[in-house]
């Protein structure tokens, strides 16, 4: 008796205790969806119809942000359940509150009444009381501890040692750049305080584009996108060599123009069309990297692109508008998807050659009739989203009505759907009444990708934030000026050696970062020694933007494969290897567009170039891109011997790297003959074998 009450008195703290979670997890999720909810649709309604100041918005923003932060991240995942820690993320989120908050009371005249000294934060600029630099310098640990718990310490480190440069500048070496050195209260009014840091331009891109894209793909995903894409690639590759890996491709691709997030996209896609290369005998390794490659390069895909496509707007000079940045990236992606499916057609007949694995069409679903009428809605809901986009942006629109007129499409042909099904089903079964069903269904539909977007789209709020301090910094300092003027020697005039520069750089600094976010800093730091080079402004920005992403898949740090091996359950290095590979025509396209603009619909001089000149050099990169996946798969219509793959490799360089004026013209056609004659010699080979 005596043991069973000690049992039982051991026993009723810890069930106090786990209701005690249950209760702070269900009030926490609570808090989320309606955190979320009020994000979405402030950022509508502030983006279309602003009221506030600009620093306000962009402060309310990412004060909704950092909470969802840090209702959805804990500080440690083995601390998750912790009563502890789950009391100071409250105390975390109250901070967030009010240290935001106080930006917006100090800064709208509505609160006029509150000013400190009678003056609004902006001007007090210079003069600063005690409690504006306390606010700050709080601001800042919070931003720094919310995006650490978002995507990793990478960032949050790289602007500690920002600020440290900022603060300390005047002890630094001749390479670190050395500076006179600020106070701390100084270099708080920089990087918090105003608007030239966490409430800079990458927190502004976020607000002002990003999140609505990320809200469009979520709401799309809801109606069922995902699965119209992956039938209408079914129906497109039927039983080609390596359908699945083409249904993979094609889907990734379309998918990943929804989020415009490399991991997200493998996430999303990845768990149906890995395991679908894998029941159609693609070993795990080669399935993911196929997915991940896939995936990586969907933000390079036209009309709605990555966070990046959106920050040009802010950042290219002379501006450019949303068409001409989906124009220009059109051919690259059109090549950069040609050269993955044939790659996967290649890999495809040389594994069916080794008998490794079959090539097997993808069979067709077991309820068709019924799958093919939802299809059908859904389908229709796809394209009218798009064609609302495009429409809009030709008739200038801005990139953010647009798709705010796009979302308003998606849900009023939804609700007109579910309210027709609705209709149908009461005239078959009148006796049945579900109204309250039906509106919490209909609430779902509207409420879901709100979360959704929430979740996705915090970790990119938090890093653009994170990310406002390394570039206040930069401005503070200087430095964006002196890293150009000492790089740009380093490269003399070679544009090639620059360009490998500036490669390696943004394949390094991408190793656990956004690719916007990449994107971001390398555009602003390194960004000018293009432009020092002679390259034209957008090609510039979009050869840093490749890069940006193409970290994504490159080993050692590339999460979009570890997403893919995850789903697989394959090795992580084998599957990023195996990514890398099936990625890298992405790595060789940004070479040939800086090279030739007119890949990019620009001319030297940034002008509209002819349609001969446009026509002319895609055709040649096609080629190349044709000939460089043959040359990586090692197999044509046998396996390629290597002096073949060799003298491929040889034509792709002078294809993709060559001048097209008329002397050269001799150099291409010497390239495309021996390329002609390898594919002929191997083509007559495996005929007389067969």
């Amino acid at each position: 008796m005596e043991v069973q009450t000690c049992r039982d008195w051991i026993a009723q703290p810890l069930q106090k205790a786990e209701l005690v979670n249950s209760l702070i997890q269900k009030l926490k999720d609570n808090i989320f969806l309606v955190v979320s909810v009020v994000l979405c649709l402030f950022i509508l309604a502030e983006v279309n119809y602003p009221q506030l100041a600009p620093q306000s918005e962009l402060a309310l923003f990412a004060m909704l942000g950092l909470i969802v932060v840090f209702l959805r991240y804990p500080i440690h995942p083995r601390f998750q359940e912790n009563p502890i820690f789950q009391v100071f993320d409250v105390v975390l989120m109250g901070s967030v509150i009010f240290c935001f908050g106080y930006v917006v009371v100090q800064t709208e005249p509505v609160f006029q009444g509150f000013w400190l000294d009678g003056k609004s934060l902006g001007d007090r600029a210079g003069a600063e009381l005690s409690l504006d630099y306390l606010v700050g310098g709080i601001g800042l640990v919070l931003v720094l501890e919310a995006t650490r718990r978002s995507i990793g310490i990478a960032l949050p480190l790289l602007s500690f040692l920002f600020l440290l440069y900022a603060s300390f500048g005047q002890f630094m070496p001749d390479w670190l750049f050395p500076h006179r050195g600020y106070s701390l209260q100084r270099i708080v009014s920089q990087t918090f305080l105003h608007s030239q840091g966490t409430f800079g331009v990458a927190l502004r891109v976020m607000f002002t584009y990003v999140f609505l894209f990320v809200l469009f793909g979520t709401l799309l995903e809801r109606t069922g996108a995902t699965g119209y894409v992956l039938n209408l690639a079914r129906r497109v590759f039927g039983s080609s060599a390596g359908a699945p890996a083409k249904v993979a491709v094609l889907s990734s691709g379309m998918m990943g123009s929804l989020s415009g997030s490399a991991v997200a996209n493998t996430a999303t896609t990845g768990t149906f069309t890995i395991p679908l290369m894998q029941r159609a005998g693609f070993q795990p390794a080669i399935a993911g990297g196929i997915e991940a490659a896939a995936s990586s390069g969907g933000a390079l895909m036209p009309p709605i692109m990555g966070a990046a496509a959106y920050m040009m707007l802010e950042i290219v000079e002379p501006s450019v508008t949303y068409l001409e940045i989906i124009r220009a990236a059109l051919l690259p992606a059109i090549l950069y998807y040609t050269g993955m499916l044939c790659m996967v057609h290649f890999a495809a007949n040389a594994a069916k050659d080794r008998r490794a694995h079959s090539s097997e069409a993808v069979s067709p679903d077991a309820q068709k009739g019924k799958a093919d009428k939802l299809l059908t809605v859904q389908g229709g809901i796809f394209f009218a989203a798009f064609v609302t986009l495009i429409v809009f942006l030709l008739l200038g629109a801005t990139a953010f009505r647009a798709v705010s007129w796009s979302l308003l499409v998606i849900v009023v042909i939804s609700l007109l759907n579910f309210f027709i099904q609705k209709i149908g089903k009461q005239q078959a079964t009148p006796e049945i009444s579900s109204d309250i069903s039906d509106v919490r269904k209909g609430a779902d539909f509207l409420i879901t990708p709100c979360r959704r977007a929430a979740q996705s789209g915090v970790s990119l709020i938090a890093a653009a934030a994170c990310v406002g301090i390394i570039l206040g910094v930069v401005t503070l300092t200087g430095v964006g000026s002196k890293l150009p003027s000492t790089l740009l020697p380093l490269a003399a005039t070679n544009l090639i050696l620059a360009l490998f520069f500036l490669m390696i750089s943004m394949i390094i600094l991408g190793m656990g970062l956004p690719s916007s976010v990449c994107y971001l800093l390398m555009a602003i730091l390194v960004g000018p020694v293009l432009l020092d080079l002679g390259v034209v402004p957008l090609a510039a920005h979009f050869f840093i933007f490749y890069f940006g992403m193409m970290s994504m898949v490159t080993p050692p740090v590339a999460l979009a494969a570890y997403a893919a091996a995850a789903i697989a359950g394959s090795g992580i290095m084998k599957t990023g290897f195996a990514a890398f590979r099936f990625a890298l025509v992405g790595f060789a396209l940004p070479y040939a567009f800086v090279l030739r603009p007119a890949l990019l619909w620009l001319s030297t001089d940034g002008s509209t170039p002819a349609v001969w000149t446009v026509v002319g050099n895609f055709s040649l990169t096609l080629v190349g891109t044709f000939i460089l996946a043959a040359a990586i798969a090692g197999y044509i219509f046998k396996k390629l011997s290597l002096w073949a793959r060799s003298l491929l490799f040889a034509a792709v360089l002078v294809l993709f790297f060559a001048p097209t004026v008329m002397q050269f013209v001799w150099v291409h056609g010497i390239a495309i003959l021996a390329s002609i004659l390898i594919f002929y010699y191997n083509w007559r080979e495996k005929g007389d074998a067969s």
